[in-house]
């Protein structure tokens, strides 16, 4: 059943231009994964501290082996988390599986 993921990330005054290139490296090698239906980074204009992650997975199963590849653990995990004020999830699947 497909998986998808909304987070949203708000980040800490400052470290905003930090997370937007951490989260630029992470597109392209997310979108590659065998697993990986769609994978959007967004931000708002106007507030350019607020992120939006819109990730689509063929099965939970490929969203969790998105958490263990290496570009997840570098970027996502070691450069974006920490420097959040808050962060929101949703993991989804479709209303009719």
């Amino acid at each position: 059943m497909e998986f998808v993921v909304i987070a949203q990330y708000t980040v800490r005054p400052g470290e905003e231009e930090q997370v937007a290139s951490a989260l630029r490296n992470m597109r392209a090698p997310s979108r590659a994964e065998p697993g990986n239906l769609d994978y959007q980074v967004l931000r708002d204009p106007q507030q350019p501290g607020r992120f939006v992650l819109y990730e689509r997975y063929v099965d939970e199963a490929a969203f969790r082996a998105h958490l263990d590849t290496e570009h997840f653990i570098t970027w996502l995990k070691g450069e974006v988390l920490p420097r959040l004020a808050e962060r929101v999830r949703s993991d989804l699947v479709p209303l009719d599986g």
